[in-house]
């Protein structure tokens, strides 16, 4: 997902929940109706969404409305002074005219990662199993990336990169260092969570890419996201560094005909652009920890909003594989429970001293919708609902989908040393 001031993005609103520590006072985050959901924060100025724009499609995309991110904006320029010079010089050579030009034949070094592996040693070792995607359905043809998970061909990438394709469309795959485009089909779709799975028509013995532990990152962590941004030439990816900004991020993003809520989002400052959706975000030693999806738009003054973009967590995809590869398609009925969510992990539960290992912990609650009618606090743990356990963010985002507006479900809820059990009626996800 791209930034909204080139022509070919289109347009997805998305608000981002600031994830400060859990509190116990149900007022302390509300979202007013003229800001399109975002929270407005106690004792500071109110935001609303922030544009979001899709990374895969490139020619279907039409140019997205401006909503405002903030009401103040402050910039500061700074200027870096150098104060010395270095490096080393070789023999003179003469450069002809009297002038004499200071050069070396070594080659020069890749940036070298905290896991003591170079960018283009990671870079070697991935690509061979990162493949660009081409969709053409509907009128349209939108391009994005896939990772091979398997040997023989399966591929996972953002559902957005094919949806085009859902109603009968084709879809093409081109392998890294390759110009042959290869045929695939479309096995199973998840619109609520944004992740599709297909398969390359005929594949076999395909490198893939190694899942890694999202649960285990911190913000700062080293990342290198890699994908066929701009769709500038398929088979030949680019490849962009930064680190783990923040961690259990909410984004609510839409096209003009769909929206969507993801929760517990990895936030990024690897720069993300079209085409890089689907495409995966890796650790320093090479193993993806998330889908790249979505960056900031543009904000109300037409400046673009810079180095703020998500990933799907890996743990996220490995819990939706079972169903994809059995060929579900998940029907979103825009149920809307009304708080912003994540996964509840060991570090949180050794930092705010929650009394359980496993739940949705809520990180703010909308103000007017069904949880806060309910009485549900921001620090709150979601374990249960309508009997049904819920272990994560995950767990929660499916069973609502799964949901109708207006439907009332049964909450079960950890708050502190309380188990409390409270009904919520569903109301209808912001678009």
């Amino acid at each position: 997902m791209s930034p909204t001031p080139q022509p070919y993005g289109s347009s997805l609103l998305a608000s981002e929940p600031d994830a400060g520590a859990p509190g116990a006072a149900s007022d302390a985050t509300t979202t007013s109706p003229e800001s399109g959901g975002a929270p407005d924060h106690a004792g500071s100025d109110p935001r609303a969404s922030a544009p979001f724009v899709d990374a895969a499609p490139l020619s279907s995309q039409g140019h997205p409305s401006r909503t405002p991110w903030s009401t103040r904006i402050s910039l500061l320029l700074v200027a870096a002074l150098v104060g010395g010079l270095a490096g080393h010089f070789s023999a003179p050579r003469s450069g002809g005219a009297g002038l004499t030009v200071n050069a070396v034949s070594t080659a020069p070094g890749g940036a070298i990662l905290p896991s003591g592996l170079s960018i283009p040693a990671l870079v070697q070792k991935v690509t061979p199993s990162v493949v660009s995607i081409d969709v053409k359905g509907q009128g349209t043809e939108d391009q994005g990336t896939g990772m091979i998970i398997s040997a023989n061909g399966y591929v996972i990438t953002n559902n957005h990169v094919i949806a085009a394709a859902a109603g009968g469309g084709t879809i093409t795959v081109t392998r890294t260092g390759s110009t042959k485009s290869l045929p695939a089909t479309l096995i199973g779709t998840n619109p609520v969570d944004d992740v599709a799975l297909i398969r390359i028509s005929g594949a076999s013995k395909l490198q893939s890419v190694t899942f890694g532990n999202s649960n285990a990152l911190v913000s700062g962590d080293a990342v290198v996201a890699i994908g066929n941004a701009l769709g500038l030439a398929a088979g030949t990816p680019t490849v962009t560094q930064g680190i783990v900004s923040a961690l259990g991020r909410t984004v609510t993003a839409g096209t003009s005909a769909t929206s969507e809520t993801l929760n517990n989002m990895i936030q990024t400052d690897a720069a993300i652009n079209p085409g890089n959706s689907g495409g995966p975000l890796l650790d320093s030693h090479g193993d993806v920890i998330g889908m790249n999806t979505a960056v900031a738009g543009t904000l109300p003054d037409g400046t673009s909003a810079q180095n703020i973009g998500f990933a799907i967590p890996v743990a996220t995809i490995q819990s939706l594989l079972k169903s994809l590869m059995a060929g579900a398609s998940v029907v979103n009925h825009g149920a809307f429970i009304g708080v912003e969510i994540m996964s509840m992990s060991p570090e949180l539960q050794l930092q705010y001293g929650f009394t359980v290992s496993s739940g949705a912990v809520v990180m703010s609650v909308i103000s007017g919708t069904g949880a806060s009618k309910a009485g549900v606090q921001q620090g709150d743990i979601i374990v249960k609902i309508d009997g049904i356990r819920i272990g994560s963010a995950q767990d929660l985002t499916s069973v609502v989908s799964a949901k109708r507006p207006g439907d009332t479900i049964t909450v079960g809820i950890v708050r502190g040393k309380q188990h409390l059990t409270l009904k919520i009626t569903l109301g209808t996800q912001p678009g």
